[in-house]
């Protein structure tokens, strides 16, 4: 991959973030927090847990911010902070993919997993996981708002982020 199509992904995971926030906000609080058989329970443990370990990964990329110490742990418990916090995450991201050089991509970062256990892998390996990882608990919050509302929430594919669909404005 090239530093280009990881640019892309951060913008599309920020749009992807708004369109799913914007889905959730507009659930009543005891569903937004019902456990619907996801991996981190329910809508808001999910949501809690990709900013969670964005935060983790931009640590270890960054040397800077926040490294909460469990997979589980719920950053905000009020849902319009989480958002806020969100949208400062993904501002985050996006200039840290942007700082970022095509050769860069090659290089290898030293870190420490949850577990203190050390870690070398290549940029380019871990911006795969990293999106990669994104997707899939976004996949699983999607899913939650389905079961939650009986309705098709907003797509999130890709396809439509490139074709401009509009995403709400936090």
């Amino acid at each position: 991959m090239r530093i280009d199509d990881f640019r892309q992904l951060a913008a599309y995971n920020h749009w992807a973030n708004r369109r799913l926030y914007g889905a959730a906000l507009e659930l009543p609080d005891e569903a937004y927090r019902r456990p619907t058989g996801v991996f981190f329970a329910s809508l808001h443990g999910t949501l809690n847990h990709l900013l969670l370990t964005d935060r983790v990964w931009l640590k270890r990329l960054t040397g800077e911010g926040e490294h909460p110490a469990r997979l589980d742990a719920i950053i905000h418990d009020d849902r319009n902070e989480l958002l806020r916090a969100r949208m400062a995450e993904d501002a985050r991201l996006i200039r840290v993919i942007g700082g970022y050089r095509e050769a860069d991509l090659d290089g290898v970062v030293s870190y420490q997993n949850m577990a203190g256990k050390p870690f070398e892998q290549r940029l380019v390996d871990i911006l795969l996981h990293l999106f990669n990882h994104q997707t899939h608990h976004r996949g699983q919050a999607h899913a939650c708002c389905s079961i939650l509302t009986g309705q098709e929430p907003p797509s999130l594919d890709l396809l439509a982020f490139q074709r401009g669909a509009p995403a709400p404005e936090f």
